[in-house]
Formats: C-alpha cells, structure tokens, sequence
C-alpha cells in the first residue's frame, strides 16, 4: 500500500501541466519571435549552399583520386603468353659453294636439286634442337656450282651473282696452318661482301687427298678432299650449317639455352686478382697493364656489341685455400683432384667482391692466379682419369676461373730465410691469359679448343686473335637477344599482373610511358626475326596502336 501511494503522489494533475506550459510561453519574446514561416530568402540560401558543395565535388573527389596511367593490359598478356610458348628464332641465310666438280662425276646435279638437298639434312638436324636463339627451321640456302666449264647458281633469295666463278682456280691447298690462315682471308674477301651470310666453300682435290674441313674466323667454312656420295657430302655441309654456325659448335649433350653471364645492367666486369697464399716464402707482382692493352683489349672490342665489359685487377696477399692436398711420390707434388675443386675458393680470406664499378646489378667474373704456399708446392691438378691437368687450372660456372702457378724450383726455395720477390714474367703472363681466355670462352657457353668432332666427322676451328671469331660472336649476339627479349616479356607480365591485383595502386605516366616502349620494343624485335601477322594478329595490333 506504500509503493501505490508513493507512486500517486508522484503523478502530476492536468491543471499543473497546463501551469507549466504557459509559463514556458511567457519566457518567449513576443517583439522577436517570428509570426510568419520561412520565405524564398532562406529557400535560396539553402539552394545556394547546396549547389556550391554540387560545383565543389568533383575537385574533393580528385583531389582524393588514386591516379593509374592507363596500360595495355590484354596486350601484355597476349605478348607474355607468345613469349613463353614459343622460343625466338631469328633468320639466317646460308650459301654453298662447290668446286671443281666436273660433268662426269655423281654430283654434278642441278644446283636446286643440291640445295633442296642440303635443306632436308638441315631440317633433320635441326628437328628437335631449336631452343632460343637459333635460326628458324625455314633455312634460306643458295647453291653455286664452279667447275672448269663455267659456273651454275641457284639463288633462293638473293639476287645477283653470290660467287666469283674460278676464284679458286689458282689456290694451291696444303695442310698448313698458316695456309688456312691465308685462305681464310682470301675467302673473306671473295664472300664476305654479302653480309651476314654463312657460307661453305666444298673443293674436290683430286685423288690421294684426305677430307679436311676448315672453319674460318669470319663466316665461312671449307671442305676439301675427294668426294664420291652426294648425300653425304650434302650432310656434311648441313651439319657445319647447323651444328657449327647456328648452335656454335657445342658438344652432344651440352647444355643449351640463352643464358649470359650479363648483369640486369648489361655490364660485366673482368676482376683479375693475383693471390699470394703465404708472402713469408715468396713474393709475387706482375705488370696488368700491359697485359691489358695488350691481351684484354681487342676481345672487349670484340664482345663490346654484348656488353659492356670493364676490368680490374688486384694483388692479395695471406689468401691460402680452404681445401686439402696430397704429396704423390710418383709426381713429386702435392695434388688435389677434381673433388677437391668446390671447396678450393677460400670465401672467408679470398676478398675478391670490392668492385665499386659494379654498382650491385653488374656481373662479376672473378680470374685468380693462385701462388701456392712453400708447404703445398708444387700444387698440381689431377683429371679424373688420373692424369695431371695440363693447364693447371679450373673453371667454377658463373663465378670464373682459378690458374695455379707454381714457382720454378720451389722446392730448392723453400728453406730460404728470407721471401723471394719476383714478377711474372710475360711468357708466363701470355701463358695464363691464354688459360684466362678458354675460361672465359666457357662460361660463355662456347669451345675453349679448337676441333669439333660431329657426326660426319671432325672439324678444324680456327682461333681469332681477338678471341671470339664473328660467327662465335652471332650465336651469342642471337642468344643475348633472345634472354633480354624473354627478360622483358616476362617482367612486363609480371607488373600487369601486379597492377590489376592491387586496384589503389598509383601509377604515374613515366611508367605508362616506359611500359608502352619496353612492349613495342619487343615487339619490333619480334617483328623483325620471325614474327608475322598470321601467328600473331593481336600482338600486331597491338604494336599500331
């Protein structure tokens, strides 16, 4: 009964609230307060208010745009795909020769008949092995025919007379070195005029003469000998087409592929270093910058088409090797073999990476000369067939490559008191840049000797003094330009995927602006080696727009 009264008594009467509210009302000014609605000065204030945030919209939502430069992302992807799927070849024009081949012997075919001939042998060869960087299966070849009566051509392409008729009428051949060297000259003469033709020059000698096949240092070949079966003939050419001009001359089972050792920057650098294991016995300098003007400077000349190559070089001092050796009785030296080789760069005391000149994206090759200590001298190399190593040295791939010298007589000089200071002398220097070059030849992918043994038989390669003959350097032209071709494709597919997964992304209008050439950049490669408008109609409309 409490709870109900209390709750009634909190209740107000009608009469109370009417009290309330007309004492609210006597608060109110009656000479200020408005007796009349809002008029069409309010209602344009308002309107006024409203279209001036209407008319400032747009700059607010620009000025909190995300800006992407517009990219051609279908085309990107058209031209990753094409990239990925099919390898790059690149054309080549070939030329046969044959020579003092009379009406009454078995070859005295038509010359189109021969070159049809010689093209079926190269496509069997070439079936299977095209990888980046060769020439396309549809092999433009020319045949001349120059025998004693006159001369017959078959021209597939070219027009105009491909060879002087008797040009090697009065060339006397021997099995000399120093006659290929002139013979090379003089066939340069004679067909290099044409250009970027790769020609094989077949001279019947005459009875008693063995066959002897010859690769020149330009773009040209010869083979002379007796010769009786066509087809082989025919294959014999068609293998120094394909196996020696357009896959340079790589052994069976030899790794292919565009790989260079080329920096993201285009450079290498070349760092010589000159390692003394222990200058407590002796003491070595030598004179690099001979060496350099000398040795070093035509091959960089020669390669500079691929890279840009600079070098250095560095003389070191307490750099022993991480490796163990043996002393071989039978020898008189101590000897590490071929197992040995991954643990003989001592990384911890070999302080060989302090290149300024690479910048962090160059590629660096490193060339020791390693003078061994007078507890591990003389320090020899064993194959494992068992036999010495001849150079002394090794390679280690993408790294370099490691010569070691051994002082004369160091046996005798190991007790001596005091260390013996020496320089290398220039037959030595010759003889290790030498070694120096091979290395350098195998970590780009090519032969360090000089013969190539193929299916048909062995062939003669002859050395340029600039290290690198000129068809040597068009496969590594070919293959440089398929892996940056491959690299550029696969980075512009890489940024288009990126792109379209992160829509905040801000793009400005140099990347557009690089994007767009890096991708017509490619495609004008691609246009001018094997690419046509049937194969790749979107990648072409892409390029003309």
């Amino acid at each position: 009964m409490a709870e109900i009264t209390e709750t009634m008594g909190n209740e107000s009467s009608p009469s109370e609230e009417n009290r309330n509210e007309n004492s609210e009302r006597s608060n109110f000014d009656n000479k200020t307060m408005r007796k009349s609605k809002p008029g069409l000065k309010r209602l344009a204030l308002t309107l006024t208010v409203f279209f001036s945030f209407l008319l400032g919209l747009p700059w607010l939502l620009k000025s909190i745009e995300i800006y992407r430069s517009p990219l051609p992302f279908r085309d990107i992807d058209s031209l990753s795909n094409a990239i990925d799927s099919n390898p790059f070849l690149f054309p080549c024009k070939f030329h046969a020769v044959f020579v003092n081949f009379e009406h009454s012997t078995p070859i005295k075919q038509n010359a189109e008949q021969l070159g049809f001939l010689v093209s079926s042998h190269m496509l069997q060869l070439a079936d299977g092995n095209s990888f980046c960087g060769t020439c396309e299966s549809k092999y433009t070849v020319s045949v001349s025919l120059d025998s004693g009566n006159g001369c017959v051509e078959y021209e597939d392409a070219d027009r105009g007379r491909a060879w002087r008729c008797g040009a090697l009428s009065e060339f006397k051949f021997d099995e000399t070195v120093k006659n290929d060297e002139v013979l090379d000259e003089y066939l340069e003469s004679v067909v290099g005029r044409r250009g970027r033709v790769y020609t094989v020059v077949v001279v019947n000698a005459g009875e008693g003469y063995r066959v002897r096949a010859v690769v020149g240092k330009h773009r040209h070949a010869w083979i002379v000998g007796r010769f009786s079966e066509v087809d082989m003939l025919a294959e014999k050419v068609a293998e120094m087409f394909v196996k020696i001009f357009v896959g340079g001359a790589k052994e069976e089972g030899a790794m292919q592929g565009e790989f260079m050792p080329v920096g993201a920057d285009g450079k290498i650098v070349l760092s010589f270093n000159l390692l003394n294991a222990d200058p407590r016995d002796w003491i070595y300098d030598w004179d690099f910058k001979e060496v350099d003007e000398k040795v070093l400077s035509p091959t960089l000349e020669a390669l500079g088409p691929i890279a840009n190559i600079s070098v250095e070089s560095q003389v070191l001092y307490h750099t022993p090797k991480s490796s163990y050796s043996y002393w071989d009785v039978e020898v008189e030296s101590h000897i590490f073999s071929t197992k040995d080789l991954p643990f003989f760069v001592n990384s911890n005391e070999w302080h060989l990476d302090t290149s300024i000149a690479a910048g962090g994206r160059s590629k660096i090759l490193q060339f020791v000369v390693y003078i061994p200590s007078a507890n591990e001298c003389p320090l020899r190399l064993q194959l494992p067939n068992g036999e010495i190593s001849m150079t002394n040295a090794f390679i280690s791939p993408t790294w370099g490559g490691v010569v070691v010298l051994n002082p004369p007589n160091c046996l005798g000089n190991a007790n001596s008191m005091h260390p013996l200071r020496r320089k290398v002398s220039p037959q030595e220097l010759n003889q290790i840049f030498e070694v120096f070059m091979g290395q350098l030849r195998q970590l780009f992918g090519l032969k360090s000797t000089g013969f190539y043994k193929g299916a048909s038989g062995s062939s003669i390669l002859l050395a340029s003094e600039r290290g690198f003959t000129e068809w040597e350097l068009d496969v590594l032209a070919r293959q440089h330009a398929c892996f940056n071709l491959r690299q550029c494709g696969t980075t512009l597919g890489s940024l288009s995927r990126l792109v379209q997964s992160l829509p905040r992304m801000i793009i400005k209008d140099e990347i557009g602006k690089q994007v767009s050439y890096k991708r017509c950049t490619v495609i004008g490669c691609l246009q001018s080696s094997i690419l046509t408008r049937s194969n790749y109609p979107d990648i072409w409309r892409a390029c003309a727009t």
